[in-house]
């Protein structure tokens, strides 16, 4: 029954929305390096703060590494909480150069299990399991379902799982009862966020909303 719901609602949000060609990026260091700004701030604030890596020539994890952090906290200002994210990201590729030579392609070894690679980017300081997820998902093709709050709201709202489920809950409703396909759930995720912004907000626009005949509630107090 979960799947098929999930399945129609995948089907309805693709008819309408199209592809949404995520995740913005041209390196796999860019990506990560956006999962990472992105926390607490809109993408547009992101994409200055790489741009000032980029002209700076210092976006790959070699240059991070050997970066003094106040140097790359004011290169990264435009994305907020600088400070804070400086040291999420030299967290980052401090892990990648003990743990891994400092080769993001030492991460893509399929002999490394997604779960024991997941728990490995959760233990870093600054790194959250959304965070975590979307750099197994988007910058190394794991297959991994990243969870959001617009995700979580329509999760909710069309009565796919309780309120207060925890992000795991919601992030196992949805790897569970699809295909283990990873650019299903990439589509799927970029999907969800651009009905959340666009219709499924706090306060709902439900006119218009490609979901907006299938059942849903808004009697709901939970964002």
């Amino acid at each position: 029954m979960i799947s098929k719901q999930l399945t129609e609602i995948y089907q309805l949000l693709f008819d309408h929305f199209g592809p949404q060609n995520w995740w913005p990026g041209e390196t796999q260091f860019e990506i990560i390096t956006g999962a990472i700004l992105t926390q607490n701030t809109n993408w547009a604030n992101v994409e200055k703060a790489i741009n000032n890596l980029k002209s700076a020539h210092l976006l790959t994890p070699e240059k991070l590494y050997h970066l003094d952090i106040s140097k790359l906290a004011e290169l990264i200002r435009p994305a907020g909480y600088y400070n804070i994210k400086a040291k999420r990201l030299k967290n980052f590729v401090n892990w990648l150069f003990r743990d891994y030579g400092g080769q993001l392609i030492n991460l893509g070894n399929l002999n490394t299990n997604t779960d024991q690679l997941r728990a490995e980017l959760l233990a870093i300081k600054g790194i959250g399991c959304e965070t975590a997820d979307s750099i197994l998902l988007y910058a190394l093709g794991r297959p991994i379902f990243v969870i959001d709050a617009y995700t979580a709201r329509v999760a909710i709202r069309h009565g796919l799982i309780e309120p207060g489920a925890d992000y795991e809950q919601i992030r196992e409703l949805f790897q569970s009862n699809l295909p283990q396909d990873v650019q299903l759930f990439n589509e799927y995720h970029a999907l969800l966020v651009r009905v959340g912004k666009n219709y499924c907000k706090p306060e709902a626009k439900c006119s218009g909303c490609p979901l907006e005949k299938l059942p849903h509630t808004l009697d709901i107090e939970y964002f």
